[in-house]
């Protein structure tokens, strides 16, 4: 699969992984690992990204008796899924026609 796009569906899916509840690295990699390979070299530094660009938001909680960082969606990443959701139809259409149906 092509880096670049291969990157957009990763931050998407992480994004999306976070739609229902907030969550921590480990958490966000086994939701995802079923779907698509990550590891924590590669989950951290899109985190950072994304937060960075004000899709995501984080907070501490304690969780025996250690502080574990958690990462909630915004606006703006809620908003970047339905963009990619769009993007994704734009796609499927000019594959169809690429592919003669």
């Amino acid at each position: 699969m092509n880096v670049q796009l291969k990157k957009g569906i990763v931050e998407v899916c992480i994004l999306a992984s976070l739609k229902n509840q907030p969550s921590y690295g480990y958490k966000i990699i086994t939701d995802i690992s079923e779907i698509i390979e990550i590891s924590e070299s590669t989950l951290y530094p899109i985190l950072r990204r994304l937060e960075a660009n004000n899709m995501l938001e984080t907070f501490n909680k304690d969780f025996n008796g250690r502080t574990r960082k958690y990462y909630r969606i915004t606006r703006l990443g809620l908003e970047r899924i339905d963009d990619f959701i769009s993007e994704w139809r734009d796609m499927e259409r000019v594959c169809k026609f690429i592919m003669g149906r």
